[in-house]
C-alpha cells in the first residue's frame, strides 16, 4: 500500500507518496499499483490535481505513459509524478510545518468530518492499515491526525472517501459501504470448470447511484496482497 495527501488550493488536491517496490520485469508500476493509481484520478474527478510523488525516473515514465493512455472526456483530475518525497513536498509548500497537514490514521482518536475541510487543514495524509501500519512512519513525526471508521480501505477508496467528507461534505456514517466484498468470477481449464472468488478484507464506500467506489458495478479493483482466493463449486467435467 501506498501513503497519500491532500492539499486544498482552489479545489482540493492529493498527493501519493509512493511504497511499492519496481515490477522486476518492467523496471516501472507494477501493473495493480497503475490501476489503483488511475482509479485515484476518477475518484478524485476534475477540478482536483493528483500528486504521485517519490516514484523511481523508470516508475515516473511508465506512469506518464499510463495516464497519457486514459480515454479522453472521462471525469478524471490532473495528475503529475514527481521522484521527490512527502516531506520534500511540505517543506516546500508549507515551510515545513505539519500543523496543517491531517494524517488519517487508524489509530486517531477524532474522526474525520465536513468541518476538517473547513480552512483547519490544508493537507491530508494517508497511510497504510494494520497489519503493515506504515502509517506509523508518519504518526512519528508529530502529524495532527483523524481516521475514517475503524475499518480497513485501500489507498484510492480512502481517497474517494476523504473527498466526499471534507469537500462534498457527507458526514462519514452518512456514507454508504461495502464490507468484505467479494468478486467473482470463472476460470475454465481443460477437464475442471473452477469458481474462483477474490475477497477483499477491506471497506469499499458506494457512490451517490449505490456504484461502489472500487469501480463498476462491483469492485473491480485490482486484488491488493491481502486479498485471499478461494475456489468454490468444484466440478469435474466429462
Amino acid at each position: 500500500m501506498q501513503i497519500s495527501f491532500s492539499f486544498s488550493a482552489m479545489g482540493f488536491g492529493y498527493m501519493i507518496e509512493h511504497m511499492e517496490e519496481d515490477d522486476e520485469t518492467s523496471k516501472g508500476v507494477p501493473p495493480w499499483v497503475e490501476l489503483e493509481y488511475a482509479h485515484m484520478r476518477t475518484l478524485a474527478g476534475q477540478g482536483s490535481h493528483v500528486h504521485f510523488t517519490h516514484l523511481s525516473s523508470s516508475s515516473s515514465e511508465s506512469l506518464k505513459v499510463k495516464f497519457a493512455n486514459m480515454p479522453e472526456g472521462e471525469n478524471l483530475s490532473e495528475a503529475s509524478c514527481h521522484q521527490a518525497g512527502v516531506l520534500d513536498l511540505i517543506k516546500e509548500r508549507l515551510g515545513g510545518s505539519l500543523e496543517k497537514v491531517c494524517l488519517l490514521d487508524p489509530k486517531a482518536e477524532k474522526e474525520l468530518s465536513p468541518e476538517d475541510g473547513d480552512g483547519r487543514f490544508e493537507w491530508f495524509l494517508f497511510g497504510d492499515d494494520p497489519p503493515r501500519d506504515r502509517t506509523a512512519e508518519l504518526r512519528v513525526l508529530g502529524f495532527p491526525g483523524r481516521r475514517l471508521g475503524p475499518v480497513q480501505m485501500t489507498t484510492d477508496t480512502a481517497l474517494g472517501v476523504t473527498k466526499r467528507v471534507v469537500q462534498d461534505k457527507i458526514p462519514l456514517d452518512k456514507i454508504p459501504y461495502i464490507d468484505f466484498p467479494t468478486v467473482t468470477f470463472n476460470a475454465k481449464c481443460l477437464l475442471l470448470g473452477l469458481t474462483i472468488a477474490i475477497y477483499y478484507p477491506v471497506r469499499a464506500g458506494k457512490r451517490r447511484d449505490a456504484i461502489p467506489l472500487h469501480g463498476e458495478r462491483q469492485p473491480t479493483h485490482p486484488p491488493t496482497r491481502d486479498a485471499r482466493a478461494t475456489v468454490r463449486g468444484f466440478e469435474q467435467k466429462f
